[in-house]
């Protein structure tokens, strides 16, 4: 690690991208996270491709989906503390195995028109078992660079990864699930996290080393149940809207693709609104800020519900397409932002279950927003489905806003409370 550490010393300036992937293991772990992580992106609307494409009910493809976020809500937290306390490696096996397996059940159950009680059974262990694959690779950055600028780019540049994510993967699972065989796209999606998974389980020279549990840090009352870190009170309320927001973005949008006749471009419209997204954290991600953390996600989360806000209101896809990409450019500055925010405060040796109780609140969200939505959707039209979406984010904002004084105070936690 010392190694590693003088190699960021080292390295001459030029593009910030760039130096941070040039220290050694760091491009190797960046790109088996980012084959990894493509399914995060694919997995939730394959779903609702699959179960529509069998039964014609969206509310019913919303609810599969749903189930499977709260099972990686569920899991995806306890995963991480034993990544944390007893390395990667040992976690990311047995899930990738597990949820390969899960994959394939669902699959069957969907082509087979099982049960509605067997695709939720299915759906549940798929999703408990998908391993999250982003927060141990921003864990491997957080272990590797001291250097907060740096950190700040690298979390920038899986922000930016993600969205690119989110530009192949909606389109690439849409195709394979219209165009090719309906359970082609989950498939798809399993066999790339399989794949991503167990390549970043076997670089064992950049795994964050392992860190017995923390003891309780003595500010916090006796019996109270403890979270990573403060900031995370506020945090995974506003992850849980924002997550709400995306599900209803994602099974709106498809239901306005097929009301306009064009349903194969659900997955091109979704892929611009995270080519948004990705332009506007690789631009954030070249900047040193001012502002500080907290201040500045705030202000992102502001501007990407008003955004949302009039989705509702578009004629057609030609226009929603041009606002979406705009609207979608403070997308990946709030996310940046709000990983940097758990970094900064979590407790020693729980950074890894720190970030995931971001992805899993998000998850929780989209559980809920995917099973609200598809009844929407299917009772008064994707219009309304965009306008629950809407609510979402509003809602996000004002949790935020009323819990602004915790993320301060967090940002400013004592050093027994902060990353290492």
């Amino acid at each position: 690690m010392s190694q590693v550490r003088s190699e960021e010393r080292a390295s001459a300036p030029g593009n910030p991208y760039l130096e941070i992937l040039r220290i050694n293991g760091a491009l190797a772990f960046s790109a088996a996270g980012f084959v990894g992580r493509i399914c995060m992106a694919m997995y939730g609307l394959g779903t609702v491709l699959l179960i529509s494409a069998a039964t014609g009910r969206y509310g019913l493809a919303g609810l599969v989906a749903g189930a499977g976020a709260v099972g990686y809500a569920i899991t995806a937290p306890l995963a991480a503390r034993l990544a944390d306390r007893f390395g990667q490696h040992r976690v990311l096996r047995p899930l990738a195995a597990s949820f390969a397996i899960s994959t394939a059940a669902f699959a069957a159950c969907a082509q087979l028109r099982a049960p509605a009680w067997a695709l939720l059974l299915t759906g549940v262990l798929a999703g408990a078992s998908m391993p999250s694959v982003g927060a141990m690779v921003r864990t491997r950055w957080s272990a590797l660079l001291a250097d907060p600028a740096r950190l700040h780019t690298a979390f920038s540049l899986e922000s930016v990864a993600d969205e690119v994510i989110f530009v192949i993967g909606p389109v690439l699972v849409t195709l394979l699930a219209t165009q090719v065989y309906p359970p082609a796209g989950v498939s798809t999606a399993m066999v790339l996290c399989v794949t991503g998974s167990l390549l970043l389980a076997a670089q064992r020279r950049s795994e964050p080393p392992v860190r017995p549990a923390p003891p309780r840090p003595a500010a916090w009352p006796r019996g109270r149940p403890t979270v990573p870190g403060r900031g995370l009170v506020t945090l995974a309320p506003v992850y849980l809207f924002i997550g709400s927001m995306f599900a209803g973005i994602d099974l709106s949008t498809v239901a306005f693709a097929q009301q306009q006749g064009h349903k194969p471009l659900a997955g091109v419209v979704l892929a611009i609104y995270a080519l948004g997204s990705a332009a506007g954290g690789l631009w954030y991600g070249t900047r040193h800020w001012r502002a500080p953390l907290e201040r500045r996600f705030v202000i992102t989360l502001g501007c990407t519900a008003a955004g949302v806000a009039t989705f509702a209101v578009q004629p057609g896809l030609a226009s929603l397409a041009a606002v979406i990409f705009c609207c979608g450019v403070v997308i990946s500055p709030t996310l940046i932002a709000g990983y940097g925010l758990v970094e900064r405060q979590a407790v020693a040796g729980r950074r890894t279950e720190g970030m995931t109780w971001l992805s899993s609140s998000i998850s929780v969200g989209a559980a809920a927003g995917a099973a609200v939505t598809g009844h929407i959707v299917d009772a008064a039209g994707p219009h309304w489905g965009y306008a629950f979406a809407a609510g979402s984010g509003a809602a996000a904002t004002l949790t935020c806003l009323l819990g602004f004084g915790r993320l301060r105070a967090g940002a400013a936690a004592p050093p027994a409370l902060s990353a290492q």
